[in-house]
């Protein structure tokens, strides 16, 4: 089975539910029609997670009950009430597959809480609800971006399904992980309006590409640009070859240019990939050379290793390749062209000056967060704070009775675009002061619906291992400093 992990977008949300048993993953675009905007959205359920109940024809069946509401101010909007069921099978033991459903629902332009509830019709238990806050906007006279859908596969539609549009049947790729063995990512989405500020027939330039989350570097192998011809919606469903991809998080962008190569409408999506097997290329990381510049002053390599090391918590995934690859058998020239590089990519006008502010960060993070066996930017703790900066509140516990030592940080924004997220770390093992990241609901973060039951594994071990919720005990506060910080 394909790997699941729990992540967080714009425009496209992951996450998982753990009703009873049931281990579902889902994701969503917003598209708009000439009936108006409508949300799609993707679940996927784990076949191995539901209860089989045998068929008068002999096979096996599962069955999920779905709830999914749309609501404003506690109004529900739209929703669909239905069983999802699995597909037939002979035996029970090979039910390690997933089964997909697609909906779509038709709503005005505007904010929703989105709620989703599932339970196993054939083990029923106490059905949690999910709730994600979901925004639709298509301005009639603007050109816009619908969100962008991964692609598992697509062909040219014989028939109208659930599944097609402009005129192809398109099975989404419900994940916005791609594991090694994938080697394509495939996307859809549309361009609406380009014909309002454009003449009908009128040419304009439309671009899609990979760009490094953490820096926002774009990635030239995987970038293409073509001219369009503006209409009322243009399609864009196109591939990369991600085989060369290095293992880190990247935001697939599109963008619509006019002719004066202003941007008037982009869509942003992150996904992640894993890829040890890369066959990588660092020519983008060495267009610079350190000649007559602070990195060539540093001439002691030890020393200059050291400080690249420390860069590691904001170094993209092609950086962190290079760190963990070449580090140790570069010359102290290649070394100080890529030192020179990392920082100019940061801040071209005074790379030394961006250097120098990040220095002071990796003392503080080793003042405060070093151990006798990492320093500070190795640890969890320093990793967050180098790659995010100081919290906004940092609630700290290391004396419940029934929990382990634990951290909760929140950010009231991050990477300008996140509201309101958490970081939980522990220490496990109650001596060291290192703390471990436990969960975040963070993009790209370590997500773990069952933190708090980790958590309070020192003294209550849960007989379902799928729970999300503990027990309640004496003097714990971990749920309070989750909800409300200090």
């Amino acid at each position: 089975m394909r790997k699941i992990i729990l992540l967080s977008a714009i425009l496209f949300l992951p996450f998982f539910s753990e009703a009873k048993n049931v281990w579902a993953f889902l994701t969503y675009s917003t598209f708009n029609s000439p009936e108006g905007p409508y949300i799609e959205t993707y679940l996927t359920v784990a076949g191995n997670s539901v209860k089989y109940m045998k068929k008068e024809n002999g096979k096996f069946q599962a069955t999920v009950n779905v709830l999914m509401t749309f609501k404003q101010n506690a109004v529900i909007k739209a929703f669909k009430k239905y069983e999802l069921n699995s597909p037939e099978i002979d035996d029970t033991t090979k039910n390690t597959y997933e089964f997909l459903d697609e909906q779509r629902f038709l709503v005005p332009n505007g904010t929703y809480d989105f709620e989703l509830q599932l339970a196993d019709k054939n083990n029923p238990g106490k059905s949690n609800p999910f709730t994600q806050p979901v925004t639709v906007n298509f301005p009639e006279a603007k050109p816009s971006f619908s969100g962008i859908q991964l692609v598992e596969s697509y062909s040219k539609s014989e028939t109208l399904k659930a599944i097609t549009k402009s005129g192809f049947d398109i099975v989404p790729y419900v994940y916005s992980y791609y594991p090694p063995k994938d080697n394509r990512m495939i996307f859809y989405c549309e361009l609406y309006n380009m014909d309002k500020i454009l003449v009908p027939g009128q040419k304009f330039i439309l671009s899609y590409f990979l760009e490094s989350y953490e820096n926002q570097m774009k990635f030239n192998d995987f970038a293409r640009v073509k001219t369009e011809t503006a209409k009322p919606v243009n399609v864009v469903l196109a591939e990369f070859n991600i085989e060369n991809l290095a293992s880190g998080n990247y935001n697939l962008i599109v963008e619509a240019r006019d002719q004066k190569n202003e941007v008037v409408a982009s869509q942003k999506l992150f996904i992640q990939r894993s890829n040890p097997n890369a066959q990588l290329s660092y020519d983008e990381m060495f267009t610079s050379p350190s000649t007559h510049t602070f990195a060539e002053k540093i001439t002691n390599i030890d020393s200059l290793k050291e400080y690249i090391s420390s860069t590691f918590p904001v170094s993209s995934g092609l950086e962190r390749a290079y760190v963990k690859n070449a580090l140790k058998s570069a010359d102290l020239l290649k070394l100080q062209d890529y030192f020179y590089g990392f920082w100019q990519r940061r801040e071209k006008a005074n790379p030394e000056h961006a250097w120098l502010l990040y220095k002071e960060q990796v003392k503080k993070v080793q003042y405060n967060f070093g151990t006798r066996i990492k320093k500070g930017y190795q640890t969890d703790r320093g990793r967050v704070y180098l790659e995010y900066g100081p919290p906004n509140t940092r609630s700290q516990q290391y004396s419940e009775p029934n929990t382990y030592p634990y951290e909760i940080w929140q950010y009231y924004t991050l990477k300008e675009t996140q509201r309101n997220k958490k970081f939980v770390f522990y220490a496990p093992d109650m001596v060291t002061s290192d703390f471990f990241l436990l969960h975040s609901d963070a993009i790209g973060e370590t997500n773990n619906p069952s933190w708090r039951i980790v958590l309070s594994g020192r003294t209550y071990a849960p007989i379902d291992l799928q729970d999300t919720q503990s027990i309640n005990t004496w003097g714990g506060l971990s749920s309070d400093y989750w909800d409300l910080p200090n």
